[in-house]
């Protein structure tokens, strides 16, 4: 007769957290991921304006 080995012990569920989602700051709330470049300057800006404006801005 063989034995079988212990299982795996297993992680824990997560529990359920009823905390107010609204309290939190979410990442639009910043302006990290809305196309903020770091640093920058007015001929590099100017350059990016006229690389991406629609063809109605003439």
């Amino acid at each position: 007769m063989s034995t079988a080995p212990d299982p795996e012990p297993r992680a824990p569920k997560p529990s359920l957290v009823f905390d107010d989602p609204l309290d939190q700051q979410s990442s639009d709330d910043t302006d990290r991921g809305w196309g903020e470049r770091p640093g920058g300057d007015s001929a590099a800006d100017l350059k990016r304006f006229l690389d991406e404006k629609p063809p109605h801005h003439i």
